[in-house]
């Protein structure tokens, strides 16, 4: 088990006196490298890297807020004897002779699940990955960003003021340049002191198993209502204004990606819900929202009546239902109701897992996903055993380790709570 009172974990927050801050790194070591953007320029970049010796630092900029979807329109990357490089995805689209020069390498990434799936749709997928995002959380590190990991661990500061910006803007600023070249400028050396702090708590082989998961993991299925996750939702009280809100979102949906431009930019959430619950009727009444006023929103008004009305004159069985359905066990504000003994057994585990989180130092959904632990909950195992906790608990996606930490005790406490 890993050591709890290892110092190196014990939460620090950068001092606010800039004067007694670590000193700021402003350019990369051997000057801003130029921006790859030709078949020419990439196969130089290739043979560098193929050249180069050890872990690949990897990172990606999309425009998040800014465009539809999460392409990459950056890639930077750094390895030991190549050097830095910042290729445009853009002008080349297909990075698979630079996925064919890393094969075999340990790719280190920050905060791996944002950039795998832009990665792989310019065909750069890693078959090793160290994630020092994730590292940070098996350690028990209570602030995991890139920023605040190399300052804390390598006493240097990472400039973060473009960390929003519209990264398919061409051309790109040489500032923007400098900062993204300036994250995987020493992401390596992180990766290497995490990798000896992992070691020295126990958690190196943890760790593994959870790059690991991580490259395994497929990509998340599309969601069978992604209107449902419509900010301010929870106000919208009946059906109706329910279809309204599902007609608008499609209709937002489909004008952003026609556009190449971040839904919100086209009309906000809170339009959405405040139009769905006033139902208006015409144009004008739809301008009296304030936030139809926006220059994408008020183009489209009658597109937006249109959809108002189809919700409106929809038929009863076509409205969707008030909840999403699932398969997964109800809201647990109800289970006290409607399930007391799934309520005591949640309140046992739920307890055991924290237990053991605080022991080895980490977060409890880094131990066990909250999901799996509802579910044991709710429908644990006929025969309640280690074994059988076990397998549940595999059948779930929980790692070698998990288990290991999880399983008996997670069965003694179900055991407790249906004697109580």
């Amino acid at each position: 088990m890993a050591n709890a009172l290892n110092s190196k974990t014990e939460p620090r927050e950068p001092g606010n006196d800039d004067a007694e801050r670590a000193p700021l790194l402003r350019e990369p070591r051997e000057g801003l490298p130029d921006v790859t953007s030709d078949a020419d320029a990439l196969a130089d970049v290739v043979a560098a890297v193929s050249a180069g010796t050890g872990p690949v630092a990897v990172d990606a900029e999309r425009a998040s807020g800014y465009r539809y979807g999460q392409r990459a329109y950056l890639v930077q990357l750094r390895r030991e004897g190549s050097g830095s490089a910042l290729i445009d995805p853009i002008a080349c689209p297909d990075l698979g002779a630079l996925d064919a020069a890393l094969d075999g390498a340990e790719v280190v990434l920050h905060a791996a699940h944002q950039d795998l799936p832009c990665l792989s749709e310019v065909n750069l997928r890693p078959r090793r990955l160290f994630d020092t995002e994730l590292a940070g959380r098996l350690l028990g590190y209570q602030r995991v960003g890139l920023g605040f990991m190399v300052e804390r661990l390598l006493h240097v500061r990472l400039a973060k003021e473009h960390s929003a910006v519209d990264w398919s803007q061409r051309p790109l600023p040489v500032d923007w340049l400098r900062y993204a070249a300036l994250d995987v400028e020493i992401l390596i050396e992180l990766r290497d002191a995490l990798e000896e702090e992992l070691a020295e708590t126990g958690k190196l082989e943890w760790a593994r198993e959870e790059f690991a998961s991580v490259l395994a993991t497929p990509p998340k299925e599309p969601r069978p209502d992604p209107w449902r996750r419509t900010s301010g939702i929870h106000r919208v009280r009946n059906q109706r204004s329910l279809a309204a809100v599902r007609e608008l979102w499609y209709e937002r949906d489909r004008i952003a990606q026609e556009r190449d431009v971040s839904p919100g930019r086209v009309l906000p959430d809170a339009a959405i819900v405040e139009a769905a619950t006033a139902m208006p009727r015409t144009p004008a009444e739809l301008t009296g929202i304030r936030q139809f006023g926006i220059k994408l929103a008020r183009r489209y008004l009658n597109t937006w009546i249109r959809a108002i009305n189809r919700a409106r004159d929809m038929p009863q069985t076509e409205l969707p239902r008030p909840n999403a359905p699932g398969d997964g066990p109800p809201p647990v504000n109800r289970w006290a109701d409607r399930a007391p003994e799934a309520a005591r057994r949640l309140e046992a585990v739920r307890a055991t897992v924290t237990g053991i989180a605080e022991d080895v130092v980490m977060p409890t959904e880094n131990l066990l996903l909250p999901d799996t632990v509802r579910r044991l909950a709710w429908a644990p195992p006929r025969t309640v055993d280690p074994d059988s906790v076990a397998a549940f608990l595999r059948e779930r996606g929980a790692r070698n380790w998990q288990v290991g930490l999880t399983a008996e005790p997670l069965a003694t406490a179900l055991r407790g709570a249906e004697k109580a």
